[in-house]
């Protein structure tokens, strides 16, 4: 397992971060420890979870859950201090989460209040915003995304007030170190400029969707990262198990998460399985796993901070832990390049 420093920040974490959003739906509350137990035993020291969790589907009854499952291995275990661990409140719109409510300094204090007391701990390492209040072109939804309706007047003002906040629960010991999640180039750079203004945590990390079949942070975001020293938290790194190969056209392994979420959030699309099946081909080609060599190759980027990567079962959790052993030839990644041109954007 090799580790790396997070943005400026003191955290030294793993390349891969443990990922939790079955726990409490597909997957049981031991499950979820036992995969903690095994991801730990690997050299995993990083975790993320969020107060919209589980997922698949998300329900207004479990909301939080997932915290409490992760809660509840910290009381068994002492084990505590062996974990970074980050979370997220949820931005506006999603009415299961405190009725669509948006992020403001007064959701701060109480849902980061909750989340403490569900996960049985005094601090958060990093306290993440979901997605933003003013929306984002996350989750597809950059084929119809506008932001010429934002005001930025009311988005300065609300951004001046939380960052307030973070700068009063850091002061507190509450949160370490403060992330974004689904956000923008801008909205990132904004963020910064609210935390000099007031004294608050600059950014440290921004967990977007980033895999083979999703490369929409390789531009802006990627120069946004080398210069403000932001790292990437890359979710769905195997495209949401679509780049391992189980999923057919016709097909979907029961209990999966395409046999729950039938469209897996819009990524299912007429043109991503010549995808799927080019890079599959590649790396069988080569005596390679599909999934690992999918995951191998998010951490070969340069802004990566961390590959964040989930697991029904512990098959797939060591298969994933395999990819920390796994070093692409260059005819792989020149070939993962020409697939790429001949197939940019899947979904």
């Amino acid at each position: 397992m090799k580790y790396r420093y997070l943005g400026t920040s003191d955290l030294r974490v793993s390349e891969l971060c443990l990922g939790s959003m079955t726990w409490g739906s597909q997957n049981t509350s031991d499950e979820g420890h036992r995969q903690i137990d095994t991801a730990l035993d690997a050299g995993v020291n990083f975790m993320d979870t969020a107060e919209l969790y589980p997922t698949n589907p998300v329900r207004a009854e479990t909301i939080g859950g997932t915290e409490t499952i992760i809660g509840s291995w910290f009381a068994k275990t002492g084990r505590r201090k062996d974990v970074i661990l980050a979370s997220k409140i949820a931005g506006h719109g999603n009415p299961m989460v405190r009725g669509g409510e948006p992020i403001t300094a007064k959701s701060v204090r109480e849902v980061l209040d909750a989340a403490l007391k569900r996960l049985q701990t005094d601090y958060i390492d990093i306290y993440q915003f979901h997605w933003p209040n003013r929306g984002a072109y996350s989750f597809r939804q950059n084929w119809r995304y506008d932001p010429s309706k934002q005001d930025r007047a009311a988005v300065a003002e609300n951004m001046a007030e939380v960052m307030a906040e973070l700068a009063a629960q850091r002061q507190a010991g509450k949160i370490r170190h403060f992330g974004l999640s689904n956000e923008s180039a801008w909205g990132t750079m904004a963020w910064n400029r609210a935390a000099e203004a007031v004294g608050g945590p600059r950014v440290i990390s921004v967990q977007n969707e980033y895999s083979l079949l999703c490369r929409l942070y390789d531009t802006d975001m990627a120069e946004m990262a080398h210069h403000e020293k932001v790292g990437l938290l890359a979710f769905s790194p195997i495209g949401a198990g679509l780049l391992s190969g189980k999923y057919r056209p016709d097909f979907s392994p029961p209990g999966s998460r395409r046999s729950i979420t039938a469209d897996l959030g819009g990524r299912i699309t007429p043109r991503v399985w010549a995808a799927i099946d080019a890079y599959v081909a590649l790396a069988r080609s080569h005596g390679l796993d599909p999934a690992a060599m999918a995951l191998a190759w998010v951490l070969t980027r340069p802004f990566l901070g961390a590959a964040i990567f989930g697991a029904t079962s512990q098959e797939h959790l060591q298969n994933a832990l395999s990819a920390t052993e796994l070093t692409l030839a260059p005819d792989v990644m020149t070939a993962i390049e020409r697939i790429h041109k001949e197939h940019p954007m899947p979904y």
